[in-house]
């Protein structure tokens, strides 16, 4: 349902307002915001009908929040409704600000994750490796809930502070770790900072992929060699965001690399014997997920992928890998037969030939070169 009219002006004020709020035609906020306001309108989880009502009110509307109702608030929903021209904010200090205010820290170095409408485990990833990072949780992602994802993504090592109703009676900042914050019951409206030991900022890591063969546990040279690899992670152009399968995944190479270049991801490898993948991604990937099992039997129950790097498996594990890549997904599979790789490239639009030869001395002190066997990179769809 779409009204005809909209308000002459949306004024947009976060709480506390640092002057009087202005009369209007209709008041629009949380219950605390409203105060007995009239005529007023609650913000719930229908932001939809909200906006509705809000189209049409003749006359002025304002619009209470907290803090800085442009900071993952409201202010983005009225401008793709309303348009910007017709919104006049007047933001108080963010929660996060005053978080980081209140641990006498500054804040423009910090990663800052939202957990409201987004799965907590994408809020987690998303500060995972973060040197100081603050996330906003809420009653159906407290406090407690992220402490319990970030010690399963293997997060270790942080330092916490639970800031809790900032600005407000009843204002609490509690010093924990990740044990104590997973461990504990916590006000949900909280702003959770999370810090390097010392609370000094790590350096930021090296960019870099094809690690050796040698960093990786595998059997017998059974990995997907460095060069491969560094082509394979160049095809899969990894998003930021979104899950990311690796299948037929053995010793996990590609989906380590793919969880430290992208740490937004959520990253899944699957395999039938998960020994030495386990092992790689304990050591150097925790927040991989391990799924032990035969592709494509194995997929039932996994969400549908945006990446997927296909190391092992027939053209039958390909299909209902592409039956399952949501739009605008990417395949990169490789395969060591020609035929394999060809009935792939028809299905996926393009193939490349990665030849590497490697140096090695000569007893005189001179280098000759060794070629490795030639492995077909398919990827697409095109």
């Amino acid at each position: 349902m779409r009204w005809s009219l909209v308000p002459d002006r949306i004024t947009v004020i976060g709480l506390p307002a640092a002057g009087p709020v202005p009369p209007a035609d209709l008041y629009v906020g949380g219950r605390r915001q409203l105060e007995g306001r009239s005529p007023s309108l609650t913000v719930g989880a229908d932001i939809g009908g909200v906006l509705d009502a809000i189209a049409g009110t003749p006359g002025s509307v304002c619009v209470l929040a907290s803090g800085d109702p442009g900071f993952f608030g409201i202010v983005r929903a009225l401008a793709e409704r309303f348009g910007a021209d017709l919104l006049d904010v007047h933001p108080a200090p963010s929660s996060v600000s005053l978080a980081f205010a209140r641990l006498g820290l500054p804040w423009d170095d910090a990663v800052v994750v939202s957990a409201h409408g987004r799965p907590l485990g994408d809020a987690a990833r998303a500060v995972l490796t973060a040197a100081k990072a603050a996330v906003l949780v809420s009653p159906d992602a407290p406090p407690e809930a992220l402490g319990k994802e970030l010690l399963a993504l293997g997060g270790r090592g942080r330092q916490v502070a639970v800031c809790s109703r900032l600005g407000l009676a009843g204002e609490a900042v509690a010093r924990t770790d990740l044990d104590g914050l997973a461990a504990g019951t916590w006000d949900p409206l909280s702003v959770v900072v999370l810090l390097a030991p010392g609370g000094t900022v790590a350096a930021a890591p090296t960019l870099a992929w094809g690690r050796p063969v040698s960093a990786f546990a595998h059997r017998d040279g059974m990995i997907t060699k460095a060069e491969v690899r560094a082509v394979a992670l160049g095809k899969l152009a990894l998003p930021a965001t979104g899950v990311l399968w690796d299948v037929g995944a053995g010793s996990g190479s590609v989906a380590v690399e793919c969880a430290d270049l992208a740490p937004g991801l959520r990253v899944i490898a699957i395999d039938r014997d998960t020994t030495l993948l386990a092992a790689n991604v304990a050591e150097h990937a925790p927040s991989v997920e391990v799924v032990d099992g035969d592709a494509p039997g194995a997929f039932a129950g996994l969400p549908d992928p945006d990446r997927v790097f296909v190391g092992g498996g027939g053209i039958d594990v390909l299909d209902a890998v592409i039956g399952r890549l949501r739009p605008g997904g990417v395949v990169v599979a490789t395969y060591a037969a020609l035929d394999r790789a060809a009935a792939a490239a028809e299905r996926l639009g393009s193939l490349v030939q990665v030849g590497v030869s490697h140096g090695s001395r000569l007893p005189d002190g001179g280098w000759r070169l060794a070629a490795d066997n030639p492995v077909f990179v398919a990827w697409g769809p095109a």
